[in-house]
């Protein structure tokens, strides 16, 4: 029997995460030191998908580059379908039918997935759950505090047979809303137009309406880091997830032990000096040089950059290559883009700094962006 598929959109330009995504392509983006979308790649692989569609509309040569080191790895096959205009998220399963139905049997399902998101990925419940109720689709479902600000789904939580969506609604009707997590049958596809279209609001209600759509709901951490603050979110629940798994080879690239106060993970490549007291949640990626005295917490840095001596940083996110000065103190969800560089003793309070920059004065307006 051929492995199964799986489609995850990656179509969006990432504005939200600028200035990051003017350096890289979103879905290669660092995430807990590896590409944002290999977390989604690698639970995959691990129930049998064999072949991964990656929806894109732009920089796919370099997409391509950045991840074909890991189709040998995880024996993973990634093939690309390319929009040549904004397909929303129904579209482009239009788009990559011929992929997804080649050298696939008729009765196999296949996954989709919003490349934005992260999780501990139940793929293997969510395709058993799949497998028993029979029907059209399963759509994984998360409870969230505020549901007036989604739209949530109702549904029958005994057999998970799905009633009605409700958008933003204003009386409670449930605070379960869309994981962003699919497996469908290849039947979908007969009901989607080659057309810009909307999967949440044109594909799903129809389906819910014949009896179609099932939910299940997603056990443990979700988060949509598509913006740096959740961004920064998804990576500590994502650490204090890998802290609490009982398997030592997820737990590998944590680093513990005096200066540590965890979960941190730190690249085996990079460099940490005395006297520095790094966590909780921190991610340091390779040929990283942390400098003496240094305090580090809830913060992203990525390959290549330097934090010298004594500087402090908190809810950060700093780019490649990028350096932060002596005495210098990062804050308040302050993104640095790539190869920026940070003067001694410079405050800053929240800012977004684009790829290039120097700053040498501080900046403690924390909506102010550095072009």
């Amino acid at each position: 029997m051929p492995g199964l598929k799986a489609l995850i959109l990656v179509g969006g330009y990432g504005t939200r995460l600028r200035p990051l995504t003017l350096s890289r392509p979103k879905p290669t983006v660092p995430f807990c030191n590896k590409p944002l979308v290999i977390h989604q790649i690698e639970a995959l692989a691990k129930v049998g998908v064999t072949t991964v569609i990656l929806a894109v509309n732009y920089k796919t040569d370099e997409m391509a580059l950045a991840l074909a080191p890991y189709e040998s790895k995880l024996g993973v096959k990634i093939e690309y379908s390319q929009e040549t205009e904004p397909m929303g998220t129904a579209g482009p399963l239009a788009l990559a039918r011929e992929l997804l139905l080649k050298d696939s049997e008729a009765s196999q399902p296949f996954f989709v997935l919003n490349s934005d998101i992260t999780s501990e990925f139940p793929f293997h419940d969510l395709l058993e759950f799949h497998k028993q109720h029979k029907k059209e689709g399963t759509i994984m479902v998360t409870t969230v505090a505020e549901p007036s600000k989604y739209g949530v789904v109702v549904y029958d939580t005994e057999c998970g047979r799905i009633d009605r969506f409700v958008e933003k609604p204003q009386h409670y009707v449930g605070n379960k809303i869309n994981a962003g997590m699919y497996i469908f049958n290849a039947s979908i596809l007969d009901r989607i137009e080659l057309r810009p279209t909307s999967i949440e609001k044109e594909i799903f209600p129809a389906m819910a309406e014949s009896g179609e759509l099932y939910a299940m709901e997603l056990k443990g951490f979700w988060m949509d880091v598509g913006q740096p603050k959740d961004f920064l979110s998804g990576m500590a629940k994502c650490l204090g997830s890998l802290e609490n798994r009982e398997d030592a080879e997820a737990k590998k690239d944590l680093r513990t032990g005096p200066g540590f106060v965890g979960p941190v993970m730190v690249d085996p490549t990079a460099t940490i000096g005395e006297g520095c007291l790094i966590g909780p949640f921190v991610t340091i990626g390779p040929d990283c040089v942390i400098e003496d005295g240094v305090r580090i917490s809830r913060s992203t840095i990525m390959g290549g950059a330097r934090i010298k001596a004594h500087s402090w940083i908190d809810s950060t996110i700093v780019g490649w290559q990028s350096t932060v000065g002596r005495w210098a103190r990062l804050e308040k969800v302050t993104v640095l883009g790539m190869d920026v560089s940070i003067a001694d003793e410079v405050y800053i309070n929240g800012a977004k700094v684009l790829p290039h920059k120097s700053i040498t004065e501080s900046v403690t307006d924390p909506n102010a962006i550095i072009m």
